[in-house]
Formats: structure tokens, sequence, C-alpha cells
């Protein structure tokens, strides 16, 4: 058993881009992965959702180019596809294959559409955040690439340019590599914040309302353990880290409910209409939507007060409704969830988009060992591959520095 280090990727970065370039790099930008403590499947719905920016992050090394070029190099990338290089920034939009280069090159065009003077760049990214575990690595690649474009420039990851960065990295997600996420990633990978958790609100339909949560963890003896399971997504349209193939039809059979119930989102919608309505699909997700939303709202109170068992209620609810109104989650990560709260967990649940990925579980400090021991042992068992472990502290979101 071993817990996963969020290395600084920063110095590896920065020495592949020198040695790449052959010149000192510019500019350093970090941007994190997140977990979701509750509120899945909501933030497209109009719901509210409570992610944590992870200390694993990815780093982008960049330096401007005088011909305009874009060139860009990943560290996590097998031989044969670590480098793609284009013409133009204007190259970086849709029509772009949806791999990896996708999330990487595609900020760069949608922060130029918006009026961001882009250069040509030589990029270098390198990251801690695993791949396919569903804790984010698309938007901290987004977001550590759009950090490292403001860098240049000379603009903070801060006020207008801050959610300027998370619509850009949103719309290179949904309109570069086609995945039809909401915007709940690259939110808390912009805004993040050390010791709390970010609660967003997406009930406008435009930016979610935003504020910060404490997460005084530590001073309370507790401590947040996630498991990957080793159980990638089924990629949607075969880009890394994209939400699951299965993810847009989760998503249709809400906008379905939605119709049905003559609610402009499901965040409109109430028990009783959504309990009135057919036996079926849009029924189910209705139905985890709204009982979700309000298990948010009831996790923060919960936190606020320190009532450890609500919280550990409310994680097992959350990961039944996915389970099985949803219908997101998969053996592995039901297995995960079983082994944790059986060996002392106050409560897990699957996070992120599911068919694969990761687990949360609130577990007393003391207890993570014996947690992690539990679930590697139950995994064994059913002759599975060691999932991985990764203990959190709620880190701060994108930025860059000089170099």
């Amino acid at each position: 058993m071993g817990f996963l280090a969020a290395l600084d990727r920063g110095p590896t970065a920065r020495a592949a881009l020198e040695a790449m370039t052959g010149a000192p790099a510019q500019v350093l930008a970090r941007a994190p992965g997140r977990v979701n403590l509750i509120g899945e499947h909501t933030d497209y719905n109009g719901g509210a959702v409570l992610p944590v920016a992870l200390p694993h992050a990815t780093w982008a090394a960049a330096s401007v180019r005088t011909d305009g070029r874009v060139r860009v190099r990943s560290l996590q990338r097998r031989d044969d596809e670590v480098a793609v290089e284009l013409p133009s920034v204007a190259a970086c939009g849709p029509g772009l294959s949806p791999t990896w280069a996708g999330y990487a090159v595609g900020v760069l065009w949608t922060l130029a559409r918006a009026g961001v003077p882009v250069p040509g760049l030589d990029l270098v990214v390198d990251s801690t955040v695993p791949l396919g575990a569903g804790l984010s690595s698309s938007a901290a690649l987004e977001c550590a690439v759009g950090a490292a474009v403001l860098g240049v420039l000379g603009r903070p990851v801060a006020g207008a340019d801050a959610d300027l960065l998370v619509d850009a990295a949103v719309a290179a997600e949904q309109q570069v590599v086609g995945a039809p996420t909401g915007g709940m990633d690259q939110a808390v990978a912009v805004h993040g914040r050390a010791g709390h958790a970010v609660h967003l609100d997406f009930a406008t339909g435009a930016a979610a309302a935003r504020r910060l949560v404490a997460l005084p963890l530590h001073e309370r003896g507790l401590a947040l353990l996630v498991t990957d399971t080793r159980v990638a997504h089924a990629l949607a349209d075969g880009g890394p880290d994209a939400e699951p193939v299965g993810y847009a039809a989760r998503r249709a059979d809400c906008e379905e409910a939605a119709r049905l119930l003559g609610v402009p989102s499901l965040r409109e919608a109430v028990p009783d209409a959504v309990e009135a309505l057919p036996d079926g699909r849009p029924r189910r997700r209705a139905r985890h939507v709204v009982s979700e939303t309000a298990r948010v709202a009831a996790f923060v109170a919960a936190l606020e007060r320190d009532d450890r068992r609500e919280l550990g209620r409310l994680l097992a609810g959350s990961h039944a409704s996915l389970r099985d109104d949803m219908e997101v989650s998969c053996p592995e990560l039901d297995l995960a969830v079983t082994a944790a709260t059986g060996a002392g967990a106050l409560g897990a649940r699957m996070t992120g988009g599911g068919f694969g990925g990761s687990t949360v579980a609130l577990v007393d400090e003391q207890s993570l060992g014996l947690v992690a021991a539990a679930v590697d042992e139950a995994f064994e068992r059913e002759g599975l591959a060691a999932p991985q472990h990764l203990v959190v502290e709620a880190s701060d979101g994108a930025s860059w520095s000089p170099v």
C-alpha cells in the first residue's frame, strides 16, 4: 500500500522545455486536479456542487515563439504522441483530433476568440494528477496552459482574468474536445483555496455563484482518502480523462426529464412532481439530481456544525443515488466504498462522472492506513489490480510565476 505523492513537477517541465527549445523558459504555471466531496451530475442541471482542489496538479512551462507556431509536449504520454506542433493558434480549435492535445491547446484557441492576444508558444506539461481517475486531469491541463498564457502576457490569474480562464477552459472542453461537461472542474481548478471547499451553485445558468466553505479537516482529526480504482473511464470521443461514454446519454436523460416536468432545468424540479413521472430513466435521473442538490446543502450545514454522522449518511446516500438512479457506478467503485466504510470510514462515495475512476472517503486521520489497507485487501480478494490512494488536503487554484 502506498499514497501517491503530490510532487512539484514544475522543475521537470521547465527542464524539458529548455531542452526542447535550447532557451530559458519564461513562465511556469500550475493548476490542480479536483475531488468532488458531494454534488455529482448536478452542475449541468443547474444544481450545486462542493469540490476541493487537489494538491496534485499539472504544471506548464512556457516560452513565446516569434513565428506564431504552437508546440506542446507532454511528459505523461507515450513516445509516439508526446509532442504536437501546429502552424498557429487558429489551428488549435475544433477539428483538432480529440486527443490530449485538444485539452492542452484548445484553451489557446478559446482565449484568442475571447480577445486575448495569444502568441505562438512552446509548452511542456507534466502532472501528478492521475489520468482517467475522475479527478479532472483534463481541467488541470486546460487551466495550467491557460494560466501560462496569462503569465507570458503578464496578467494575473485573478479577478476578471480568472473568470475568463474558467470560461475558456470550459469552452475548450466543450467546443474543441467535444465533451458535454459542466463547469465545475475548471471553476475549482482556478478558484480553489487551501483549507476550503468551493461551493458552486449553477442555478443562474451562467457563471456559477461561488463561495468558500471552510474545511478544517486536520484540526478535527479527519482526512480525505481518495482511491483511484484504476478502472479508467470509457472515454468520450477518445479524449484522455474526458467524461466517459454514457455521460452524454445521462445529460440527455436529464434534459428529457426537465422537458417532461416543464421546467428550464432540474434545479426547478420538486420531488413530488418527479415521482409523478412515468417509471423510466428520466424519472430516475431527475430523482438523483433533486436529491443530490439537497444533499449538497445539507453537507455544507453538517460541515459547519461538525456533524460527522450526518456527513457519513449524506456520502452514503449520494453513492446509492449515483449507483441506482443515475446508474454511473461500477463494481470496483462499489467495492471500494463498501470496504472503506466497513473498515471504519465515516462515509464514502464514488466521485466524478463515474463508469470507473475514484472514490472519496471521510476518515479519522489515525485510521487512514487501516482503511486504505482494507480497500487493497478487498481488491486482492476479487482478483483486481491494486488501487492507488491519495490523501487530499484542500489546495490553491491556478497560478503562474516568472522563471
